[in-house]
Protein backbone atom coordinates (compact mmCIF):
# COMPACT_ATOMS: atom_id res chain seq x y z
CA UNK A 1 0.00 0.00 0.00
CA UNK A 2 1.32 3.42 -1.11
CA UNK A 3 -0.15 6.79 1.01
CA UNK A 4 0.64 10.19 -0.28
CA UNK A 5 1.24 12.79 1.85
CA UNK A 6 1.16 16.38 0.84
CA UNK A 7 4.05 17.92 3.06
CA UNK A 8 3.27 21.43 1.92
CA UNK A 9 -0.03 21.97 3.28
CA UNK A 10 -1.17 22.95 7.11
CA UNK A 11 0.72 25.60 9.47
CA UNK A 12 3.85 23.77 10.74
CA UNK A 13 4.49 22.29 6.87
CA UNK A 14 6.84 21.24 5.87
CA UNK A 15 8.43 19.88 9.18
CA UNK A 16 5.29 18.33 11.17
CA UNK A 17 4.46 16.69 8.09
CA UNK A 18 7.58 14.69 7.03
CA UNK A 19 8.09 13.75 10.63
CA UNK A 20 4.59 12.68 11.08
CA UNK A 21 5.44 10.49 7.95
CA UNK A 22 8.35 8.75 9.75
CA UNK A 23 6.22 8.44 13.22
CA UNK A 24 3.67 6.96 11.41
CA UNK A 25 6.37 4.55 9.19
CA UNK A 26 7.83 3.33 12.41
CA UNK A 27 4.11 2.31 13.27
CA UNK A 28 2.16 1.12 10.23
CA UNK A 29 2.91 -2.91 8.74
CA UNK A 30 5.98 -3.29 6.45
CA UNK A 31 4.32 -3.23 3.11
CA UNK A 32 3.15 0.31 3.49
CA UNK A 33 5.62 3.14 1.99
CA UNK A 34 4.42 6.76 1.87
CA UNK A 35 4.70 8.82 -0.79
CA UNK A 36 6.45 12.66 0.52
CA UNK A 37 4.53 15.20 -2.23
CA UNK A 38 5.97 18.66 -2.24
CA UNK A 39 9.79 20.45 -2.74
CA UNK A 40 12.11 17.71 -2.71
CA UNK A 41 15.00 20.47 -1.16
CA UNK A 42 12.82 20.93 1.68
CA UNK A 43 11.72 17.05 1.78
CA UNK A 44 15.35 16.18 1.39
CA UNK A 45 16.49 19.06 4.49
CA UNK A 46 13.91 17.49 7.08
CA UNK A 47 14.90 14.08 6.41
CA UNK A 48 18.75 14.75 6.71
CA UNK A 49 17.75 15.18 10.63
CA UNK A 50 15.98 12.12 10.73
CA UNK A 51 16.97 8.33 10.53
CA UNK A 52 14.18 6.26 8.97
CA UNK A 53 14.00 3.48 6.35
CA UNK A 54 14.47 4.64 2.98
CA UNK A 55 12.82 1.77 1.48
CA UNK A 56 9.41 2.95 2.54
CA UNK A 57 9.93 6.96 1.67
CA UNK A 58 9.00 8.29 -2.03
CA UNK A 59 9.47 11.27 -2.76
CA UNK A 60 7.60 13.41 -5.55
CA UNK A 61 8.60 16.99 -6.68
CA UNK A 62 6.15 19.32 -6.93
CA UNK A 63 7.29 22.63 -7.36
CA UNK A 64 3.75 24.89 -6.08
CA UNK A 65 2.14 24.89 -2.78
CA UNK A 66 -1.45 25.50 -2.83
CA UNK A 67 -1.83 28.00 0.11
CA UNK A 68 -5.11 28.40 2.63
CA UNK A 69 -5.67 32.11 0.47
CA UNK A 70 -5.49 30.19 -2.76
CA UNK A 71 -9.21 30.30 -4.16
CA UNK A 72 -10.60 26.39 -4.12
CA UNK A 73 -12.04 26.23 -7.45
CA UNK A 74 -9.23 28.29 -9.24
CA UNK A 75 -6.35 26.80 -7.15
CA UNK A 76 -5.78 23.10 -8.75
CA UNK A 77 -6.09 24.18 -12.91
CA UNK A 78 -3.99 27.28 -11.76
CA UNK A 79 -1.32 25.23 -9.84
CA UNK A 80 -0.64 21.84 -11.90
CA UNK A 81 2.51 21.34 -10.12
CA UNK A 82 0.88 21.75 -6.55
CA UNK A 83 1.50 19.47 -3.84
CA UNK A 84 -2.62 18.93 -3.93
CA UNK A 85 -2.88 18.53 -8.06
CA UNK A 86 0.08 16.24 -8.39
CA UNK A 87 -1.89 14.13 -5.25
CA UNK A 88 -4.88 13.72 -7.18
CA UNK A 89 -3.05 12.97 -10.72
CA UNK A 90 -1.48 9.89 -8.70
CA UNK A 91 -4.41 8.65 -7.18
CA UNK A 92 -6.32 8.69 -9.91
CA UNK A 93 -3.71 6.84 -11.86
CA UNK A 94 -3.65 4.37 -9.10
CA UNK A 95 -0.22 5.35 -8.78
CA UNK A 96 -1.19 5.94 -4.78
CA UNK A 97 -3.95 3.85 -2.64
CA UNK A 98 -5.20 6.79 -0.57
CA UNK A 99 -4.07 10.99 -0.48
CA UNK A 100 -3.62 13.17 2.77
CA UNK A 101 -3.39 16.62 3.38
CA UNK A 102 -3.55 18.97 6.26
CA UNK A 103 -3.62 21.90 3.37
CA UNK A 104 -6.26 24.01 1.98
CA UNK A 105 -9.75 21.83 2.67
CA UNK A 106 -11.36 23.90 0.11
CA UNK A 107 -8.85 22.48 -2.76
CA UNK A 108 -8.93 19.15 -1.55
CA UNK A 109 -12.89 18.82 -1.73
CA UNK A 110 -12.28 20.53 -5.02
CA UNK A 111 -9.78 17.84 -6.03
CA UNK A 112 -11.84 15.13 -4.65
CA UNK A 113 -14.66 15.76 -6.69
CA UNK A 114 -13.27 16.77 -10.38
CA UNK A 115 -10.28 14.43 -10.27
CA UNK A 116 -11.40 11.40 -8.65
CA UNK A 117 -15.04 12.14 -8.86
CA UNK A 118 -18.38 11.24 -6.58
CA UNK A 119 -19.34 7.65 -6.61
CA UNK A 120 -22.33 7.26 -8.96
CA UNK A 121 -25.41 7.40 -7.01
CA UNK A 122 -24.06 9.37 -4.17
CA UNK A 123 -25.57 13.34 -4.66
CA UNK A 124 -23.20 15.19 -2.16
CA UNK A 125 -19.71 13.99 -0.55
CA UNK A 126 -19.21 15.04 2.87
CA UNK A 127 -16.94 15.36 5.81
CA UNK A 128 -17.12 13.63 9.82
CA UNK A 129 -15.90 14.15 13.14
CA UNK A 130 -15.41 12.23 15.86
CA UNK A 131 -17.53 12.57 18.97
CA UNK A 132 -15.91 11.17 22.02
CA UNK A 133 -18.72 9.33 23.94
CA UNK A 134 -18.35 10.04 28.25
CA UNK A 135 -18.51 6.13 29.12
CA UNK A 136 -15.77 5.11 26.13
CA UNK A 137 -16.00 4.69 22.83
CA UNK A 138 -16.88 6.96 19.98
CA UNK A 139 -19.39 8.55 17.44
CA UNK A 140 -19.42 10.26 14.34
CA UNK A 141 -21.47 13.29 13.37
CA UNK A 142 -21.78 14.59 9.60
CA UNK A 143 -21.90 16.24 7.73
CA UNK A 144 -19.40 18.88 9.54
CA UNK A 145 -19.03 21.73 6.84
CA UNK A 146 -18.74 20.61 3.08
CA UNK A 147 -22.70 21.14 2.58
CA UNK A 148 -24.07 24.36 4.45
CA UNK A 149 -26.97 24.07 2.88
CA UNK A 150 -29.09 20.28 2.32
CA UNK A 151 -32.29 18.38 0.99
CA UNK A 152 -33.80 15.22 2.88
CA UNK A 153 -32.38 13.08 0.26
CA UNK A 154 -29.06 14.36 1.07
CA UNK A 155 -29.29 13.26 4.55
CA UNK A 156 -30.38 10.17 3.87
CA UNK A 157 -27.18 9.92 2.01
CA UNK A 158 -25.14 11.01 5.08
CA UNK A 159 -26.55 8.18 6.86
CA UNK A 160 -26.35 5.59 4.82
CA UNK A 161 -22.42 7.02 4.35
CA UNK A 162 -21.97 7.47 8.18
CA UNK A 163 -23.45 4.17 8.96
CA UNK A 164 -20.70 2.32 6.10
CA UNK A 165 -18.05 4.29 8.05
CA UNK A 166 -18.73 3.74 11.46
CA UNK A 167 -19.20 -0.13 10.78
CA UNK A 168 -16.37 -0.85 8.60
CA UNK A 169 -13.75 1.50 10.07
CA UNK A 170 -14.71 2.03 13.67
CA UNK A 171 -15.81 -1.59 14.04
CA UNK A 172 -19.29 -0.40 15.40
CA UNK A 173 -21.48 -3.65 14.85
CA UNK A 174 -24.90 -2.46 13.32
CA UNK A 175 -24.58 1.36 14.04
CA UNK A 176 -27.59 3.52 15.86
CA UNK A 177 -28.08 6.18 13.48
CA UNK A 178 -29.87 9.32 14.55
CA UNK A 179 -31.07 12.99 13.31
CA UNK A 180 -30.13 16.14 15.22
CA UNK A 181 -32.92 17.93 15.85
CA UNK A 182 -34.35 20.38 18.59
CA UNK A 183 -36.52 17.63 19.96
CA UNK A 184 -36.95 13.52 20.08
CA UNK A 185 -40.52 13.90 18.58
CA UNK A 186 -40.81 13.17 15.00
CA UNK A 187 -42.60 16.27 14.39
CA UNK A 188 -39.83 18.67 15.67
CA UNK A 189 -37.47 20.65 14.11
CA UNK A 190 -37.67 22.69 10.54
CA UNK A 191 -38.86 21.40 7.72
CA UNK A 192 -35.68 20.07 6.93
CA UNK A 193 -35.85 17.50 9.69
CA UNK A 194 -39.25 16.74 9.48
CA UNK A 195 -39.00 15.44 6.07
CA UNK A 196 -35.62 13.32 6.33
CA UNK A 197 -37.14 11.75 9.74
CA UNK A 198 -40.07 10.73 7.47
CA UNK A 199 -37.66 9.55 4.91
CA UNK A 200 -35.80 7.68 7.62
CA UNK A 201 -38.35 6.39 9.45
CA UNK A 202 -38.62 2.67 8.81
CA UNK A 203 -35.43 1.91 5.98
CA UNK A 204 -33.80 -0.87 6.19
CA UNK A 205 -30.51 0.50 4.46
CA UNK A 206 -29.51 1.74 8.40
CA UNK A 207 -30.57 1.39 11.51
CA UNK A 208 -32.21 5.05 12.33
CA UNK A 209 -33.33 5.44 15.98
CA UNK A 210 -34.64 8.73 15.79
CA UNK A 211 -33.90 12.38 16.55
CA UNK A 212 -31.25 13.42 19.36
CA UNK A 213 -31.27 16.66 20.55
CA UNK A 214 -27.95 18.29 21.31
CA UNK A 215 -27.36 17.36 25.08
CA UNK A 216 -27.43 14.10 23.39
CA UNK A 217 -24.34 14.40 21.21
CA UNK A 218 -21.99 12.59 23.85
CA UNK A 219 -23.85 9.95 25.43
CA UNK A 220 -23.88 7.21 23.09
CA UNK A 221 -27.30 7.26 22.44
CA UNK A 222 -26.42 7.14 18.83
CA UNK A 223 -23.22 5.68 16.75
CA UNK A 224 -23.66 8.06 14.12
CA UNK A 225 -25.04 11.70 13.78
CA UNK A 226 -26.97 13.22 11.13
CA UNK A 227 -27.06 16.88 10.03
CA UNK A 228 -26.60 19.59 7.59
CA UNK A 229 -22.76 21.33 6.78
CA UNK A 230 -23.70 24.31 8.69
CA UNK A 231 -25.26 22.91 12.16
CA UNK A 232 -22.40 20.35 12.26
CA UNK A 233 -19.51 22.86 12.18
CA UNK A 234 -21.39 24.80 14.11
CA UNK A 235 -20.74 21.60 16.93
CA UNK A 236 -17.56 20.91 15.60
CA UNK A 237 -16.11 24.22 16.37
CA UNK A 238 -17.95 24.08 19.95
CA UNK A 239 -16.27 21.22 20.83
CA UNK A 240 -12.83 22.64 20.12
CA UNK A 241 -13.89 25.74 22.41
CA UNK A 242 -14.85 24.00 24.84
CA UNK A 243 -11.68 22.02 24.76
CA UNK A 244 -9.16 24.71 24.33
CA UNK A 245 -11.11 26.45 27.50
CA UNK A 246 -10.51 23.37 29.70
CA UNK A 247 -7.03 23.44 28.72
CA UNK A 248 -6.35 27.04 30.04
CA UNK A 249 -7.73 26.80 32.89
CA UNK A 250 -5.62 23.87 33.66
CA UNK A 251 -8.18 21.26 34.01
CA UNK A 252 -6.77 18.07 33.48
CA UNK A 253 -9.11 15.20 32.82
CA UNK A 254 -9.30 11.92 30.98
CA UNK A 255 -12.35 12.20 28.83
CA UNK A 256 -11.54 16.00 27.56
CA UNK A 257 -8.42 14.98 26.46
CA UNK A 258 -10.09 12.79 24.03
CA UNK A 259 -11.02 16.20 22.31
CA UNK A 260 -7.84 16.50 21.44
CA UNK A 261 -7.65 16.68 17.62
CA UNK A 262 -4.39 15.13 17.19
CA UNK A 263 -5.80 11.71 18.66
CA UNK A 264 -8.04 11.27 14.99
CA UNK A 265 -5.66 13.05 13.05
CA UNK A 266 -8.14 13.53 9.63
CA UNK A 267 -11.17 12.07 8.23
CA UNK A 268 -12.22 10.66 5.28
CA UNK A 269 -14.23 12.60 1.78
CA UNK A 270 -17.01 10.25 2.00
CA UNK A 271 -18.93 9.15 -0.90
CA UNK A 272 -16.05 10.17 -3.60
CA UNK A 273 -14.58 7.75 -5.77
CA UNK A 274 -10.74 6.95 -4.11
CA UNK A 275 -9.87 7.28 -0.29
CA UNK A 276 -8.77 11.53 0.56
CA UNK A 277 -8.34 12.32 4.06
CA UNK A 278 -8.18 15.84 5.41
CA UNK A 279 -6.27 17.00 8.10
CA UNK A 280 -6.94 19.62 10.62
CA UNK A 281 -4.72 23.17 9.13
CA UNK A 282 -3.08 23.30 12.55
CA UNK A 283 -1.46 19.94 12.70
CA UNK A 284 1.43 18.66 14.24
CA UNK A 285 3.87 15.69 13.38
CA UNK A 286 1.77 13.57 16.15
CA UNK A 287 -1.51 14.57 14.56
CA UNK A 288 -0.38 13.85 10.90
CA UNK A 289 0.76 10.63 12.07
CA UNK A 290 -2.42 9.85 13.33
CA UNK A 291 -3.76 11.20 9.96
CA UNK A 292 -1.77 8.71 7.90
CA UNK A 293 -2.52 5.84 10.50
CA UNK A 294 -6.09 6.60 9.52
CA UNK A 295 -5.68 6.32 5.67
CA UNK A 296 -4.01 3.07 6.09
CA UNK A 297 -7.13 2.09 7.90
CA UNK A 298 -9.89 3.51 5.53
CA UNK A 299 -7.87 2.10 3.09
CA UNK A 300 -7.69 -1.36 4.51
CA UNK A 301 -11.50 -1.45 5.34
CA UNK A 302 -12.13 -1.14 1.41
CA UNK A 303 -14.49 1.33 2.44
CA UNK A 304 -15.03 3.01 -1.02
CA UNK A 305 -15.44 -0.44 -2.48
CA UNK A 306 -18.40 -1.15 0.06
CA UNK A 307 -20.12 2.62 -0.65
CA UNK A 308 -19.68 2.14 -4.14
CA UNK A 309 -21.42 -1.30 -3.84
CA UNK A 310 -24.39 0.12 -1.36
CA UNK A 311 -25.41 2.29 -4.05
CA UNK A 312 -25.42 0.60 -7.23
Amino acid sequence: MNIGLDISGGDFAPDANVIGALHAISELPEHVKISLIGKRDEIDRVLGTQSYDESRIDIVEAEEVITMHDHPTRAIPQKPNSSISIGFELLSKGSIDSFASTGNTGAMLVGAMYKVNAIPGVIRPCITSVLPIENGGNSVILDVGTNADCKPDVLYQFAQLGSLYAQNVLGVENPKVALLNIGEEESKGNLLTQSAHKLMNGTTDFNFVGNVEGRDLFSGKADVIVCDGFTGNVVLKQAEGIYSIIKKRGIKDDYFDRFNYENYGGTPILGVNSDVIIGHGISNDVAVKNMLIHAYDVASSRLTKKIKEAFK
